[in-house]
């Protein structure tokens, strides 16, 4: 063990320096993997009985007190304790065993060594702080709950009465991530912390009430150099945001919309150099998407001047192109600010573009599911400036973009929508076949298939030509007229479509919105 300056009575211990058996090592050129092949033989033992986890335990008891009472008589004088941390990581280290029988865990609360190990968390040498991310990260690893959900959910409980998220987030920005082993346990923080989160959900919203994590995260999503510990970042954010809708309104009142903004715009003009700085920049553009569920956030999103930001993303043509036209999908649902904003900075031309199936080839996107989901989101968000721009020159310059070449959009919104009507009626009776295999499905579930296999743009189709029906254009209307005609179609199915989306609109974004939705949707019906 290293012995450091005692104005800070801490000690350093570097990992490399420690072999298995305690000894010193002085050569470097040792194989690792050696080392690891022994110290796992080592750890390979038994699971441990009731027994064994009160002697683990008051083992590790007594070195905590023999550690605390060094240090209070001794706290200038790092050598006179030293022994007693060395002693106290090897305690530490043991208990790692417990992991092997998570059955144990609700004795391990009962004892009530939880406190004592989570106070670590706060010592002076950063090693054993170290040490105890280790050891809950181990205990509340996926492998351990998975067969244990009982047993592990007493233990998570315990941890998080027990301050457990306070005081990982304490340590987390004591750490530097350019010390190796603190870099490590940055990663093991972050990784229990999801870990929590799996067993216990709550966890998500009580780590940002209580804890100044988004304010950790957003600092690390803003470095500009990419490293592993970043991309974490960026997965546990969008964690803390996918279900929480107060996280999100928290996030945004952080500045959080503008950071997010900021980090995206590092790859408008350059690819992500690996696989897993393209899943970081994934993970930044979920979190931004999930930014964009409040209004407000909306509201801060144009004001950043997002819309702008993703349209000269998409122009760039890089591989974050898809995830631009997703983010730009979430802002413009039902927020006509975003929409106006849209075609003011010339935003249509980009959009049917994409809409024409003019999308830029890459390894990525070569993926035909990746086309698919492109299409969706454009058909997404042509209807989203369809319900946002209503009147005026910006509805006029909308509409005319289905008049231009001899209504070359019209043609692709129909062969859209019956690429995707054949995918609905075929998933329907597939599920008329199985009910004659006697597997019956109430509505609500028939329903949800028929969305997962197509019918949601199918609707959103339907939508758009009410809105080109409505607007009494007569070259459109002949078009969409003619092209029905031609596929032995008539209004009347365009209008059944409409009918079950009417009749399946939920109320999530409450029933004034619901009512408002339901009568537009009439008006095409009848208009029809």
């Amino acid at each position: 063990m290293e012995v450091v300056d005692g104005r800070n009575s801490n000690t350093k211990r570097k990992r490399d320096d420690v072999v298995p058996n305690g000894n010193s090592n002085s050569n470097n050129d040792i194989d690792l993997s050696l080392l690891e092949a022994v110290e796992k033989s080592q750890n390979a033992v038994e699971a441990p009985d009731l027994r064994t986890l009160k002697k683990l335990v008051l083992s590790f008891e007594r070195r905590l007190k023999d550690n605390i009472g060094a240090r209070l008589k001794y706290p200038d004088q790092p050598d006179r304790f030293a022994d007693s941390e060395v002693e106290l990581h090897e305690d530490l280290q043991k208990l790692k065993v417990l992991a092997g029988a998570p059955d144990l865990y609700p004795d391990l609360v009962s004892l009530n060594t939880v406190p004592s190990i989570l106070n670590l968390l706060g010592h002076d040498n950063t090693d054993i702080a170290i040490d105890v991310v280790q050891l809950l990260q181990e205990l509340t690893d996926d492998e351990v709950f998975d067969e244990n959900d009982e047993a592990v959910g007493v233990l998570v409980d315990a941890l998080v009465d027990n301050n457990v998220l306070e005081l990982l987030v304490q340590n987390l920005q004591r750490l530097n991530d350019s010390d190796p082993d603190e870099s490590a346990a940055v990663y093991g923080t972050l990784a229990t912390i999801e870990n929590l989160i799996e067993v216990k959900p709550a966890v998500a919203e009580l780590v940002c009430e209580r804890t100044k994590l988004f304010k950790w995260l957003m600092g690390k999503i803003k470095v500009r150099e990419f490293d592993g510990n970043k991309q974490y970042a960026s997965e546990i954010l969008a964690i803390l945001l996918q279900s929480s809708v107060a996280n999100q309104k928290k996030l945004g009142q952080m500045n959080g919309v503008d950071v997010l903004l900021q980090a995206v715009a590092m790859y408008k003009s350059k690819d992500p150099k690996s696989s897993d700085e393209a899943e970081m920049l994934e993970n930044l553009f979920d979190c931004l998407c999930c930014l964009l569920m409040p209004l407000e956030n909306k509201e801060r999103f144009v004001k950043a001047e997002g819309v702008e930001l993703m349209i000269i993303i998409i122009k760039q043509k890089k591989s974050a192109y898809g995830s631009a036209i997703r983010a730009l999908d979430f802002a413009m649902t039902k927020y006509p600010p975003a929409c106006e904003r849209f075609i003011d900075v010339l935003g249509l031309k980009t959009a049917f573009a994409a809409f024409m199936g003019k999308i830029p080839i890459n390894k990525k996107n070569k993926k035909e599911r990746y086309h698919e989901e492109l299409e969706e989101r454009i058909v997404s968000l042509i209807a989203s400036l369809f319900g946002g721009i209503l009147r005026g020159s910006r509805r006029e310059r909308l509409l005319s973009k289905f008049v231009e070449n001899e209504c070359e959009k019209i043609d692709r919104l129909m062969e859209l929508y019956m690429r995707y009507s054949d995918r609905v009626k075929a998933e329907t009776e597939r599920m008329d076949q199985l009910e004659l295999d006697d597997l019956e499905m109430d509505e609500e579930e028939k329903y949800n298939r028929k969305l997962e296999s197509g019918l949601y743009t199918l609707q959103l189709i339907a939508v758009i030509l009410g809105h080109l029906w409505c607007s009494e254009h007569p070259q459109m209307r002949a078009r969409i007229e003619l092209l029905l005609k031609q596929q032995k179609l008539t209004k009347k199915d365009v209008k059944d479509i409409l009918q079950e989306y009417h009749d399946n609109i939920g109320d999530v974004d409450g029933p004034e919105e619901m009512e408002r939705s339901q009568a537009k949707i009439q008006r095409f019906i009848s208009a029809l």
